[in-house]
C-alpha cells in the first residue's frame, strides 16, 4: 500500500474536473500493460475502485461529487490518499444478485464476458449503486435479458427500456 498527501485540483477544460495528482513514481508501481485499476482511500474513507488516468503532464485519480460532499472537500483541500492494487476481476466488486444470474445464465455470461472491461464495469456499476436487494435483482435481470436479446451488442437506450419494464413488474 502506498500513502501520500495531495490537494484536490480542478481541470478548467473538462467536466470531469476534480482530481488528485499521483506522482509517476507511485503510479508506475500500480500500472502494468492492461491494468490501471486501484483501490483508493481518501482521508480513510473507502475503498473506492478507481483507475489511474494519464493527462499530458501527470497521472491522476478522479474524485467524484459524492466523495467530495461526504468529506467536505473543495478545490485546494489537502487529503491523505492510500492506494492498493485492485485485484478484483472487473475493477468493481460483483454484486451477489448479478453473480447469481451469471452463474445461472450461461448465454448471458458469455455475452457479458465478450464486452470490453469498461462496459462490464458500467453494467456492474448500474447494479452496485442500487441499495435495495430486490431492485438490484431487477436491474440484474434486465441487464442479462438485454445481453441475450442484443446478442452481446450493447445499447443503453434499449437497456433503459428493459430496466423500466423490470422495475414495473
Amino acid at each position: 500500500m502506498e500513502s501520500f498527501q495531495a490537494k484536490i485540483q480542478k481541470f478548467d477544460f473538462n467536466h470531469w474536473q476534480y482530481h488528485v495528482a499521483v506522482s509517476d513514481e507511485i503510479a508506475t508501481k500500480f500500472i502494468d500493460v492492461d491494468h490501471r485499476r486501484v483501490l483508493v482511500w481518501i482521508d480513510s474513507l473507502g475503498p473506492f475502485h478507481m483507475a489511474l488516468i494519464k493527462s499530458k503532464h501527470y497521472w491522476y485519480l478522479m474524485v467524484n461529487r459524492q466523495i467530495r460532499e461526504k468529506l467536505g472537500l473543495e478545490d485546494g483541500s489537502t487529503v491523505s490518499v492510500q492506494l492498493e492494487k485492485d485485484q478484483s476481476e472487473f475493477g468493481l466488486e460483483l454484486p451477489e444478485e448479478f453473480e447469481v444470474l451469471m452463474d445461472q445464465d450461461e448465454e448471458g455470461r458469455i455475452y457479458f464476458n465478450g464486452l470490453t472491461p469498461g462496459k462490464q464495469r458500467s453494467l456492474i456499476h448500474l447494479v452496485v449503486r442500487v441499495k435495495n436487494p430486490e431492485s438490484r435483482m431487477k436491474k440484474s435481470l434486465a441487464i442479462m435479458h438485454h445481453l441475450r436479446l442484443a446478442k452481446g451488442k450493447f445499447d443503453f437506450k434499449q437497456l433503459n427500456e428493459l430496466i423500466k419494464y423490470y422495475n414495473n413488474l
